[in-house]
């Protein structure tokens, strides 16, 4: 899969590295000289260009890219990555990252972002996550569907414990699609049992998070 980033700075690198490790082919946009730092991630290509530019996203062949990821530290910068990858190189998946949370509303699919990821979202929740027990945590919000990522991991009393994923009266719009457990990563079956301490991981419609974890909350006895 072939992937430009938008915005070689720490945020950048990181992704990249994390991609091109998972085998993944990844061209890194920059406009600031300083940001070319080859050899921090050398496996990656390098392009020292404005991305908010035509003539610098036809070069980067962004026509070609299976994922644009806006990941500037300026938020107009951005959305109008995300906008052009979109609407100018048809990019099937566009992720956006949102600096400043006031701006989160603007990265939706009219401006191309078919992922917005705010990271103090992400911090708060990771904190959220660490402390609280049987609450639901929103980790990130995909725009398309206005479907959201989130968490919750389940506690011992919970009514559900012990129970089969397939006999658990899901919300619609909702779709568990994994659970950790003592540091291991699984695929939902539906012959598969909760158990307290697991942590679950669903996509699901934003109106029917209120639904969701009441259903996952409920204490055993509880009525």
């Amino acid at each position: 899969m072939r992937v430009a980033i938008a915005g070689a700075g720490a945020v950048g690198r990181s992704i990249a590295g994390e991609l091109l490790e998972n085998g993944h082919e990844v061209l890194l946009i920059d406009k600031n000289p300083n940001s070319i730092s080859v050899e921090r991630v050398p496996m990656a290509e390098w392009l020292l260009a404005d991305a908010c530019e035509i003539t610098s996203l036809d070069e980067a062949a962004l026509q070609r890219c299976h994922v644009v990821i806006a990941a500037t530290g300026d938020d107009k910068v951005n959305l109008v990555v995300s906008l052009l990858a979109k609407t100018e190189y048809g990019v099937p998946r566009v992720v956006a990252r949102v600096n400043n949370p006031k701006n989160e509303w603007l990265f939706n699919e009219s401006w191309g972002v078919d992922v917005a990821v705010s990271t103090p979202r992400l911090m708060s929740a990771l904190v959220e996550e660490a402390v609280s027990v049987g609450d639901l945590v929103r980790l990130m919000r995909f725009s398309q569907g206005n479907a959201n990522l989130v968490e919750l991991t389940l506690a011992a009393d919970t009514e559900l414990v012990g129970t089969r994923v397939g006999d658990v009266p899901w919300p619609v719009d909702t779709s568990l699609v994994t659970i950790i457990r003592e540091g291991r990563v699984l695929t939902p079956g539906k012959d598969d049992t909760l158990e307290g301490g697991d942590e679950l991981l669903f996509v699901a419609a934003q109106e029917r998070e209120e639904e969701l974890e009441n259903l996952l909350s409920t204490s055993e006895g509880a009525q």
